[in-house]
């Protein structure tokens, strides 16, 4: 388990006012995806960088203010673009399906 709290991943010891915070959870039919991968592009496409989910379908990513792409990967599912937008000082909660 990842330490994840009901209804998201737990925001202890991050300093949101100073992070720009993306962060979700990839499901099928409802259910979570363990071992998916989920990568963080940049408004031109470019591949800024990648993290697989958690057991729960968890993912975070820490980085700039701007337009971003998820782009999660699973087996057996067809790749799915979603488009987000970070902000330092907010926490973008994104939920994928696949």
């Amino acid at each position: 388990m990842c330490g994840a709290t009901e209804g998201g991943l737990s925001l202890d010891g991050v300093d949101v006012a100073k992070e720009a915070v993306v962060q979700g959870q990839v499901t099928r039919g409802g259910e979570p995806v363990g071992n998916a991968y989920v990568r963080l592009l940049d408004r031109t496409g470019e591949f800024t960088a990648e993290v697989p989910t958690s057991a729960t379908g968890h993912f975070r990513f820490f980085t700039r203010d701007g337009e971003w792409t998820l782009r999660a990967l699973a087996p057996k599912a067809e790749v799915v673009d979603q488009a987000v937008v970070a902000a330092i000082g907010s926490v973008a909660e994104v939920a994928i399906a696949v």
